[in-house]
């Protein structure tokens, strides 16, 4: 019977010391562990720190280069499994980037059973926006399906250097309330030449999105010209925004309760099909004006004298890719001296794309008299609309120099068409072409300048006689304003009662402020006025010290008068006038205190 009573303890005895064994056995782990290691900037990351054993004097990392949307949230796990225990003890955070790049979620520590245990540091790359993020969202499902960012793009397949505008708009359901945004990732346009079209203001318009009415806004534009062709990747546009959302909550007057969130939204990846301009009927200057234009040369006159300059003027107005071609050059006559152009642009750009006018302005010189020609120029460009190739040729202009040496190389009548394009000039020498120089040249001084004898030098010279009566003039008015001892003694009374009284005068106004500087400085003047050094100042020590000093009865009790009245404004209501009244009556009694101490 006693043995049957004892056999359970022995059995529940047997069993502790196995299940001990069992955990002194199992090692102790901390890791973290991570839902994904490359996740898009508009996607969520999990980061879970679990342990199989209970611990305390959780550290989580730092989390640069990320967000934290939620947690810590804790779990734990605790089961039993054939006798065997398993704990489990997690720490979750939810993370949202906030840039593009590689970035380390550094170690958490905790304590268990007084060890301290280290987590491993993981690293995540974040890539551009994908157009389904995976990851879990922090906003509900009324804020996902209530706003869309959208990129719209006025031509998907352009040709070569053909304008492209995007435009990219934030729809909002009219049952959500946007109050702020901010550009988590501005797209880069890779193999495009890019104007942005500032927004100035943010219109609100109503409009329908997939059949479903929303409000719209226009947050960037852009006018992009592909300097490639194939297909050509525009990166995302990325957004944070933050925004309410109704919720199933009703408050006191029964209208609904908006729930802050936040939320990121991307416009999407887009690819452009960028089309190769046709080979076919491609003239032999072309230069790659995309567009549609008009092309003059235009001289300024047309009549003029040798040594005279005019303007001749290369110019293409119209629309098209105006900055992204090479105007033709002018080519006349050797006889004209050209100088190089100077380039002048007019050009705006709209949402359509670029328009206005580009020139290039020659300044002509012609040196002989005669008749110049400015031979006609040739421009081609091609018209993504027609999707043909046009060549523009300018009127040719003749140059008439009417006086000024005359040239063999050109004549005063037409220039045939055989001899027009020949550059070959006979050389007629004047008679006044070659001139010997001057052996002689008869020159003569302009001017001497000497300083011995001059204005200057008489002045120098008489400046110490006028200096001496100066200097005694000086030294008198310095010797009277020493001698007058009593003005001195004013003067540095009324500098010291400034001295001590300059915290009180700028506390004017504000009654404790004041009365506290006030009394300070009475007593720091009389500390430095006596030179004694005490702690504790009272009015009946204060003055027995000023009777001992021969202070007479109406300074000493306008002293202890301004030490009662720093006593009373403590817990009396005091004007600005009274202060005032103090602050000059402090003046007079430090004046007065600094001639009979």
């Amino acid at each position: 019977m006693i043995l049957k009573r004892y056999i359970p303890l022995v059995v529940a005895l047997f069993m502790a010391i196995t299940l001990n064994a069992q955990k002194d056995d199992e090692s102790v782990t901390f890791e973290m562990v991570l839902s994904k290691d490359k996740l898009g900037i508009n996607e969520r990351i999990r980061v879970d720190f679990t342990m199989n054993r209970d611990g305390d004097n959780f550290t989580p990392p730092d989390f640069k280069g990320f967000r934290v949307l939620m947690g810590p949230s804790q779990s734990i796990s605790s089961s039993w499994v054939n006798g065997v225990r398993s704990f489990s003890k997690t720490y979750s955070y939810t993370l949202a980037p906030t840039a593009r790049g590689k970035f380390t979620i550094n170690q958490a520590t905790i304590d268990i059973n007084g060890t301290t245990y280290k987590s491993l540091p993981k690293e995540v790359e974040v890539t551009a926006a994908v157009d389904r993020p995976d990851g879990e969202k922090t906003v509900d499902d009324v804020a996902d399906e209530s706003l869309h960012l959208v990129a719209e793009i006025s031509k998907s397949n352009p040709y070569l250097n053909e304008a492209v505008s995007v435009v990219y708009k934030l729809y909002a359901s009219p049952n959500i309330d946007v109050t702020n945004f901010r550009a988590l990732d501005n797209p880069k346009y890779n193999n495009f030449w890019s104007q942005d079209i500032p927004v100035t203001k943010y219109s609100i318009e109503n409009t329908t999105y997939k059949g479903k009415p929303y409000r719209s806004v226009i947050l960037k534009r852009v006018v992009l010209y592909p300097q490639r062709t194939g297909e050509l990747d525009l990166e995302p546009l990325s957004l944070d925004v933050s925004l309410q959302v109704p919720t199933n909550k009703r408050d006191f007057f029964g209208g609904r309760v908006m729930a802050q969130a936040n939320k990121t939204v991307s416009a999407g990846k887009r690819t452009l099909s960028v089309k190769p301009l046709p080979t076919e009927g491609k003239p032999a200057g072309f230069s790659g004006a995309v567009g549609q234009f008009d092309f003059f040369v235009t001289p300024s006159k047309t009549h003029l004298n040798a040594s005279e300059s005019l303007q001749a003027v290369v110019s293409i107005n119209g629309k098209g890719n105006l900055k992204l071609f090479e105007i033709p050059k002018l080519h006349l006559p050797s006889s004209l001296e050209v100088y190089d152009p100077e380039y002048k642009e007019n050009i705006r750009t709209t949402i359509s794309g670029m328009e206005g006018k580009v020139e290039n302005s020659y300044t002509v010189v012609p040196t002989y008299r005669g008749k110049y020609p400015i031979p006609s120029l040739t421009f081609s460009y091609f018209n993504p609309k027609t999707e043909k190739y046009h060549t523009l040729n300018s009127e040719e202009a003749m140059i008439n120099v009417l006086e000024g040496p005359i040239s063999g190389a050109i004549s005063t009548t037409e220039p045939s068409s055989n001899n027009r394009g020949s550059n070959k000039q006979l050389v007629v020498a004047s008679s006044d072409q070659f001139v010997f120089n001057k052996l002689t040249p008869n020159l003569t001084t302009i001017g001497t300048n000497y300083f011995f004898g001059s204005t200057a030098f008489y002045l120098w010279w008489l400046l110490p006689i006028i200096l001496i009566p100066v200097a005694i003039v000086i030294g008198k008015k310095r010797e009277a304003i020493a001698s007058d001892v009593e003005g001195n003694r004013i003067k540095r009374a009324n500098r010291l009662a400034r001295k001590y009284l300059s915290a009180s005068k700028k506390a004017l106004g504000s009654k404790d402020s004041f009365y506290v500087a006030l009394e300070k400085a009475l007593h720091n003047y009389l500390k430095a006025k006596l030179k004694i050094e005490t702690s504790e100042f009272s009015k009946d020590k204060i003055a027995t010290l000023l009777q001992e000093k021969n202070v007479d009865d109406n300074t000493k009790n306008g002293f202890i008068g301004l030490l009662e009245s720093c006593e009373m404004a403590r817990y009396s209501p005091f004007s600005e006038v009274q202060m005032q009244q103090d602050y000059d009556k402090a003046s007079e009694v430090i004046s007065q205190l600094d001639k009979q101490i």
